[in-house]
């Protein structure tokens, strides 16, 4: 039996953050991961809506991002579904980071986890916080969006 496959092989994305920040540059991570949080994220059991990624000692880290353990996959393994990830980066990428959150006051936020070929990667975005105005802005530009797709389909 096949199973059905996703075109973009989306593993979690963290809706949240579109709403909560402005992106403006994006980069592609792998992570070290262990043999049972693979066969967890195979199973669906990711999610990294609260995560967040840091950098520490030159090196970049992600934390918060929940992989639940299976049953029958880490039996012998003692398993933490939250701990603190290596993140895969070049050193030019981390440098460019650190000069965004040094310089410009900005944050890293995870927006995606996906499969790449056979590898597990993170999308991470260094993105400045909204404000309260900038999200009703958001809103209501959406909201007209629609509004113009609706009116434009019930005249054609």
């Amino acid at each position: 039996m096949k199973k059905s496959k996703n075109n973009n092989n989306t593993i979690a994305l963290n809706r949240k953050a579109r709403h909560e920040y402005h992106f403006i540059d994006k980069f592609e991570a792998g992570m070290q991961l262990q043999g049972w949080e693979i066969k967890a994220i195979r199973a669906g059991k990711a999610n990294i809506t609260d995560s967040y990624v840091f950098i520490k000692d030159g090196e970049a880290y992600v934390s918060n991002i929940n992989i639940m353990p299976l049953n029958q996959a880490s039996t012998h393994v003692i398993s933490e579904p939250t701990r603190i990830r290596k993140l895969l980066l070049k050193k030019r990428e981390i440098e460019e980071l650190m000069g965004g959150l040094d310089r410009q006051g900005l944050t890293i936020i995870a927006t995606a986890m996906y499969w790449k070929a056979c590898w597990v990667k993170l999308e991470i975005q260094l993105a400045k916080g909204k404000q309260e105005h900038d999200k009703r802005d958001t809103v209501k530009n959406r909201d007209w969006a629609r509004q113009k797709e609706r009116m434009m389909k019930h005249s054609a």
